[in-house]
């Protein structure tokens, strides 16, 4: 199913995953409530290339996954469920692809195209709208014709203007910090299965060699890299802490909402291994 045409939903079953009772009407309080509650519920995690299984964007796979198989997902199947509920309830909303910039300095040449957010119209304001993003995924919509600082529960947000792209960044103790570029048109879908198929297949990407799972409540941000669990709270500093394979799987459990697989314990045992060089 091509990521521009709306695909089947059903919505109770979604709102039943994470958690909303309430109404379903297309009003920025709604898209800010389930955007919230989606990133609390349905963590961000790629276990599937990480194990060889890799990822499958049809629709009815996503659902099965994420809403019936109560597992998370990365970008492409986040964002791409978050779009079909959003036009299923009558949102004017599309996808856009970006070039994911995280921790690369400015010179660093351009990245592929291996992110999904979406833009969603409200009385003719266009909003930001990421739910797959990992670590700093922005918790609320932010406005895309502003540069200004936009605060959330976590992180500032801004939206800086770079030619025909624009860069979405986060200010992460005081210095801002490159997200993605993102293009302001939609594309087609093959730009989101090209992209799929780098982010779960290629050597270079990792999410085939690095065990990465997120989670963010209003509470705090859940990040777990390899074995090395962070928590952070708004006002509190960040708590750290690296894991055995068991702590690894337990915290896949405790933090995550996610039952572990028989099938991921090499995976697991291997993150457990990585060298830890530092906690800072």
């Amino acid at each position: 199913m091509p990521h521009d045409v709306p695909a089947a939903v059903e919505l109770p079953r979604y709102c039943a995953r994470i958690g909303y009772a309430g109404p379903l009407v297309p009003t920025w309080e709604v898209l800010a409530a389930l955007q919230a509650a989606h990133i609390a519920a349905i963590p961000f995690e790629a276990l599937d290339p990480l194990t060889g299984k890799g990822v499958d964007l049809d629709p009815a796979a996503v659902d099965a996954k994420l809403i019936d198989g109560g597992r998370g997902g990365y970008c492409f199947e986040q964002n791409s469920l978050f779009l079909r509920v959003l036009r299923a309830i009558g949102f004017d909303a599309e996808g856009r692809i970006a070039r994911v910039r995280w921790m690369l300095p400015d010179d660093a040449p351009p990245t592929p195209r291996t992110h999904q957010m979406t833009r969603v119209m409200l009385g003719g304001q266009a909003w930001l709208v990421d739910v797959g993003f990992g670590s700093a995924v922005p918790l609320g919509p932010l406005a895309m014709d502003t540069a200004e600082v936009q605060p959330t529960l976590h992180e500032r947000y801004r939206i800086v203007p770079q030619g025909a792209v624009s860069r979405l960044e986060a200010d992460l103790g005081g210095t801002w910090t490159a997200l993605y570029d993102f293009e302001h048109h939609a594309p087609p879908a093959i730009d989101y299965e090209v992209g799929n198929w780098y982010t779960a297949t290629h050597p270079a990407s990792h999410f085939t060699h690095q065990l990465m799972v997120a989670r963010t409540t209003a509470e705090a941000r859940y990040a777990l890299g390899n074995n090395r669990l962070t928590i952070r709270r708004p006002g509190h500093e960040a708590e750290q802490h690296i894991l055995s394979a068991d702590g690894i799987a337990a915290a896949l459990s405790e933090h995550f909402g996610l039952a572990v697989e028989p099938g991921w314990r090499a995976a697991i045992e291997r993150a457990a291994a990585v060298e830890v060089v530092e906690l800072a």
